[in-house]
């Protein structure tokens, strides 16, 4: 069962979208603004809104820990702001000065993408606010973008209805025919799937378009043969254009919303419908899971946004956690296991596992013992400014233990916490299951 728990109408124009942080949520829309709301109560943030964009924002969305909103405009230029005070930190123009219609952070947040109305791509390194490469496709607006959870890919949607893939190099790699009337939206799963015809493992992928479509696609990579995708399935349920998807962040569930007003939840898995949503009055634009909890948020030309929990006992009884995840987990590979880590913007960590050929059956196995002794992970959290101070007095150690630092990258421990809070909870359904 869903529950509408808020209704935001604060916006004076249509909502064109909304990005959901573990502790915010963001919207922006037609009346050149961007609003932020705190997850606790849904108010609005003090420094909200944000204003500095000229015309229509159409695109928002969080850096991996959370610090850092970037928002797009018809203006050309994308802009990103800090979400602690609301402070504009950069003013990123399109080069072509093109509006822009899409960004998208890399899961490690490393590198930000914007596309624009005249099928410029735009990578851009976050550190450096500096252009780091940039392509274009042939024909068509990008509207659409979504990086691999591995961060090494993403793929963009153009408004001739081609799904392209490009590399972190920015190499063109694939194109697929997708929607024929054109891509309005994409997005990624964040865990991988094996596909039970050929034993192979691939990240699925969701695309929707003006063709009242939402298709399910497996995309596949290697660093040696580049990256494709299989269409997998199509999903049936809406009557009009649909406007965007959005995976849940256990990739269990499918939202979408339309044209035909209405926002439709399907299993992933089986394709099943779960929940039909026929509040908003006008076209749905958006909709965005939270990135850690059973909450959903969909925006609409109606001006409004509209919060959404799930009774997280139903979830579950569907969700097809009974196939046994741990199973699933113990035959992942050293590169699922990376990718996991990556899509938990724990990037940094990848190496030290890869060192020491941590697969699925030992990521199920490690203990905060072994991640000690065996790995080096110390276990600790602290405060950014103490660590930093602690850097730079050139230790290379840890404060705690003494142990030496694989690496000086500073992770959130917001992030930590939410990928520790994620597979805590699998597996604890997966128990009570067996």
């Amino acid at each position: 069962m869903m529950k509408l728990i808020y209704t935001l109408a604060d916006h004076s124009d249509d909502v064109n979208y909304c990005a959901l942080s573990s502790s915010c949520l963001a919207t922006c829309s037609m009346d050149k603004t961007i609003r932020l709301y705190s997850l606790n109560n849904f108010s609005e943030l003090s420094y909200s809104p944000l204003r500095g964009h000229t015309y229509a924002v159409h695109c928002c969305c969080f850096s991996s820990s959370g610090n850092i909103l970037a928002s797009c405009s018809t203006d050309g230029t994308t802009v990103l702001w800090d979400t602690q005070n609301g402070q504009r930190l950069a003013v990123l123009e399109q080069p072509s000065d093109s509006p822009v219609r899409v960004c998208q952070f890399s899961p490690d947040s490393t590198y930000l993408v914007s596309g624009a109305a005249d099928g410029t791509v735009v990578l851009w390194n976050v550190e450096s606010l500096r252009l780091y490469r940039s392509g274009s496709v042939k024909d068509g607006s990008l509207v659409a973008c979504a990086f691999a959870p591995n961060g090494n890919f993403f793929v963009t949607g153009s408004s001739c209805g081609d799904l392209t893939i490009w590399d972190d190099k920015m190499r063109c790699l694939y194109n697929e025919k997708a929607h024929d009337l054109g891509v309005t939206c994409c997005d990624f799963s964040s865990l991988p799937v094996s596909d039970g015809e050929q034993g192979s493992r691939y990240f699925r992928m969701a695309s929707c378009g003006q063709d009242n479509q939402i298709k399910l696609w497996l995309f596949s990579f290697a660093d040696y043969l580049g990256a494709e995708l299989k269409y997998k399935c199509t999903l049936s349920g809406h009557s009009a254009p649909v406007l965007a998807c959005a995976f849940s962040y256990d990739g269990q569930m499918l939202v979408s919303g339309s044209v035909d007003k209405s926002v439709i939840i399907h299993e992933t898995k089986t394709g099943n419908i779960l929940h039909t949503l026929t509040r908003h009055t006008r076209y749905v634009t958006t909709c965005a899971f939270a990135p850690d909890a059973l909450l959903l948020a969909t925006g609409s030309m109606d001006k409004t946004v509209s919060i959404w929990q799930f009774d997280q006992d139903q979830h579950f009884a569907g969700s097809g956690l009974e196939d046994k995840p741990k199973m699933s987990v113990e035959n992942w590979s050293e590169e699922e296991v990376s990718a996991w880590l990556c899509a938990q913007g724990l990037k940094d960590l990848v190496e030290c596992f890869k060192t020491n050929n941590i697969d699925g059956k030992e990521l199920l196995s490690l203990t905060k013992e072994s991640l000690t002794s065996d790995l080096k992970i110390d276990g600790y959290s602290y405060e950014k400014e103490a660590m930093e101070n602690w850097i730079s007095k050139k230790r290379r150690s840890s404060p705690m233990t003494n142990l030496p630092l694989q690496s000086l990258v500073l992770t959130p421990n917001r992030t930590l916490k939410m990928a520790i809070s994620r597979w805590l909870e699998t597996q604890q359904k997966y128990n009570e299951t067996t």
